[in-house]
């Protein structure tokens, strides 16, 4: 362990040579202290507003993932004194920012998708055609209400003034997204309801052809779904 002592601080450099392996979240963090030293309730508060668009993450795990990183030696941990209260500091080490610019360089996973109101449309057979479009109805209001918010956030880049100004250009990629996404989501509900106002229930849609719903090429161009 590499411990080093000043006047009213404490900086540890501890690490292990074998620590387990760091995960995307891991990652997320190292990239959030690669901008500027962060507390980890300031990094939990970080991630919700930005990250937590595209990698929701548990509080509890944002908390304990600087404590792993520092343990690897990827991040260093500074106690401070906010007037008669510590606090913890967490920056990021040369061997961290080694290990964030070589895992950028590694091609990404696939996407994956955490929907509870899809997984309630898709088992929507044990249930009646009411909860059914009830759910459907939820799904486009709270898309809607995201929007929202998402257009609060546009309009905050756009007045400027705003933390890493530096960034703007990459926030706005991951903006434009986000909000592509919560449109996709709305409109597909939208759809959705119209669609199930001809079924008689859940599990009889009537007259409803399915293959006209998913008429629209799926993959690439050479490729149809039916």
């Amino acid at each position: 362990m590499d411990s080093r002592h000043c006047p009213g601080q404490y900086v540890n450099l501890s690490f292990v040579t074998d620590p387990s392996p760091l995960t995307t979240t891991s990652y997320a963090i190292l990239g959030l202290l690669s901008l500027r030293p962060w507390t980890t309730y300031e990094l939990a508060k970080q991630v919700q507003r930005s990250l937590g668009w595209f990698w929701p993450r548990a509080e509890r795990k944002l908390y304990d993932e600087p404590k792993r990183l520092v343990a690897a030696g990827l991040a260093s941990s500074e106690r401070e004194m906010t007037g008669a209260r510590p606090r913890t500091v967490y920056a990021i080490t040369r061997r961290g920012r080694n290990a964030l610019g070589r895992w950028l360089h590694e091609p990404p996973a696939p996407p994956t998708l955490e929907f509870e109101g899809m997984i309630k449309v898709f088992f929507a057979d044990g249930g009646t055609l009411e909860q059914l479009r009830s759910n459907l109805g939820v799904i486009a209001e709270t898309a809607d209400e995201r929007l929202a918010e998402l257009g609060t956030k546009v309009d905050e880049l756009a007045s400027g003034g705003k933390p890493f100004p530096e960034r703007v250009h990459l926030n706005s990629l991951g903006l434009r997204f986000i909000i592509d996404h919560e449109q996709a989501i709305s409109s597909w509900a939208r759809w959705a309801l119209e669609q199930t106002a001809e079924w008689s229930s859940t599990s009889d849609p009537g007259a409803w052809d399915h293959r006209q719903a998913l008429s629209p090429r799926v993959g690439p161009p050479e490729t149809r779904l039916l």
